[in-house]
């Protein structure tokens, strides 16, 4: 059986890569904010998710992050989160890579671990988190989940150090992705004996580029996603099953 093969598969690697999209959170009701669903008062993501655009006017861009923040809040980790933190917090050598920015997998490491320590089941955030703020004058860093209030200018959230406007800590279009996390990722690929995709398509770089790397390095690539993917031509294993129904019978993590 291929569930069976792609247990082995990874009961076998003694380091894993996992490298999960969009598609993982789908199940959670995780709003489409791209596409011909994704316009918010006339305005495109291009539009508003730019360093000029924060520049220009950044209580538009907090009134669409506030709004954004609003519908990830009443989102809830799925099944295939739930599944593979447990994994994770019981599986050493396994690092998450994720391109969301959702926070679903750092929400289910601490649903699941209990009074265990929920950080081995933290991904690596390539594109940042949409809880987070970073000042883009002294760079303070922090999480952030209170309300937004975007009414004008003067009530925005400032940074405690410096009182300049902060930022969502998000990679905005025209940006680099965060050093250190890319670092991270491709050194796991690089000594993965096993690369576990779910819920993205590889469309975008260079998160995709992780997988390929690990392929040609040596590691066995299981992908999981209903639809195509870029990775399919390098998968030993594909499964074309929604993330929340197969993850929890392939980890074992289910009950």
């Amino acid at each position: 059986m291929p569930v069976d093969q792609a247990r082995q598969l990874l009961a076998r690697a003694s380091s894993i890569l996992v490298l999960t999209g969009a598609g993982i959170s789908a199940e959670s009701g995780v709003p489409t904010f791209r596409g011909p669903g994704g316009l918010w008062k006339s305005f495109r993501p291009e539009e508003l998710a730019t360093p000029e655009a924060f520049a220009r006017d950044p209580r538009l861009c907090w009134e669409w992050y506030g709004w954004r923040r609003q519908q990830l809040a009443e989102c809830q980790p799925n099944a295939a989160h739930l599944a593979l933190a447990r994994w994770m917090l019981g599986r050493p050598g396994v690092t998450l890579v994720t391109q969301n920015v959702d926070g679903l997998h750092e929400a289910a490491a601490r649903a699941v671990a209990g009074p265990a320590d929920p950080s081995p089941a933290f991904p690596l955030r390539l594109h940042g988190s949409i809880f987070a703020v970073r000042c883009p004058g002294c760079g303070h860093r922090a999480e952030h989940r209170d309300p937004i209030d975007a009414r004008s200018a003067a009530t925005l959230p400032r940074c405690p150090i410096c009182s300049r406007v902060i930022r969502p800590d998000v990679v905005w279009f025209g940006e680099m992705l965060p050093e250190r996390e890319l670092r991270v990722a491709f050194d796991a690929a690089a000594r993965a004996g096993a690369c576990l995709v779910v819920g993205t398509t590889g469309a975008v770089y260079p998160a995709a580029q992780l997988v390929f790397d690990a392929h040609r390095g040596g590691s066995r690539v299981v992908v999981v996603d209903p639809g195509e993917t870029a990775f399919d031509e390098v998968a030993d294993l594909r499964f074309r099953n929604a993330a929340g129904l197969l993850l929890p019978v392939l980890l074992g993590a289910g009950h």
